[in-house]
Order: C-alpha cells, then structure tokens, then sequence
C-alpha cells in the first residue's frame, strides 16, 4: 500500500511543478484534516492553527520543487506542518494564557449510554487539547496517521526515547483527562 501512495504522491508532486493547480488543490484536500490536527496538537486553538496551516500550504506551495522524494511527502509536510506550529507557539507564548485557554475548556452534556461516534470524537479531542503539546502531537502521529516510531522520529526530530516517554505519558494523561470529562461513563467511550 505504501507504494502506491508513494506513486500518487509522485504524480501528484510532478503535476503541482508542471503548474497543474488542480493538483495542489487536490494534495491541499488529501492533507488538510491530519495538518489540521497535528497544529491543534501544539497551539491547542483552531483558529489559530487554521492560520498556521495558511501559511504552511503557501510554503509547501513555494518549496514543492525542492522537494527530493527522500522521504514521504507526508513525512516531509507534516514536519512543516510541526515546525510552523512550533515557531507560532513561541511568538505567541507571552500573548496566550493557558488561564484564558481552560476557562474555554467546556464539557458538552452527553446522556448517559448514548455517546456515539461524534460525541466519541469530541471527548477525545477535548482531552487531547488538555495534554502536553509533545504529548499530544505524538499520540495523534501514532494513532492517527499509523506511523511507527522511527516515522516519528523524522517528522518530529525527537529522539526514540522522548517519543517512547511521550506516548506513555500521553496515554496516562489522556485516560485521565478522559476520566475527568466522563467520569463513570468513560466506559461508554471505550
């Protein structure tokens, strides 16, 4: 399966540098969602990694013809995707309060033993924008994208160590900010 993304994602990279705009609109539509997600796992505000993922696309968009096929194309957008979000957290560090970003923090009602996948997806995002943000980002490569540890370690830079560390504690703080939101019905969620 993996080669044949490889070859979608060549062809497609091929169009974009022949000036096919098209394809870019269409590689914009294949990535958006993951891009998306990984930003929220570090800045843990949408709108603001809405404006990150602006400014990643027009990257992509500008340096796509440097681009040498050493790696996945995804491996190597989803470290612009983290690098981007990164650089955004440290210029708005002084200016975010994590006071301001909790007292956002609101648990939707949900009856009891009616939670379906939507409400299942809420939760865990909810919880998700409550953890670290090495420990969030990881725990989305992981799970979300499937990437075993050494994809990680490229996307992120991170050592194998710090990814491993990363997952534990993601894992722990993500079941006890799942417990904290649900409460008894946390087996719902399961």
């Amino acid at each position: 399966m993996r080669n044949s993304q490889y070859k979608q994602e060549y062809d497609l990279i091929r169009r974009i540098n022949d000036g096919d705009a098209s394809a870019f609109r269409q590689l914009v539509y294949v990535y958006k969602d993951v891009s998306l997600s990984l930003a929220i796992s570090i800045l843990k505000n949408q709108v603001i990694a809405e404006d990150v993922l602006q400014e990643v696309f027009l990257k992509v968009y500008n340096k796509l013809h440097t681009f040498r096929f050493k790696s996945s194309f995804s491996t190597w957008l989803y470290r612009i995707v983290i690098n981007t979000s990164y650089n955004e957290l440290k210029k708005r560090r002084n200016s975010i309060n994590i006071d301001e970003l909790e007292s956002g923090f609101i648990i939707p009602l949900v009856e009891k033993n009616a939670m379906d996948e939507a409400d299942q997806k809420r939760f865990i995002n909810l919880a998700l924008q409550q953890l670290r943000p090495d420990e969030a980002l990881v725990l989305r490569l992981f799970y979300l994208c499937e990437y075993k540890i050494k994809e990680i370690e490229k996307v992120t830079g991170f050592k194998t160590s710090k990814i491993k560390v990363d997952l534990y504690r993601g894992r722990e703080n993500m079941h006890f900010q799942l417990k904290r939101l649900l409460g008894d019905d946390l087996n719902n969620l399961l």
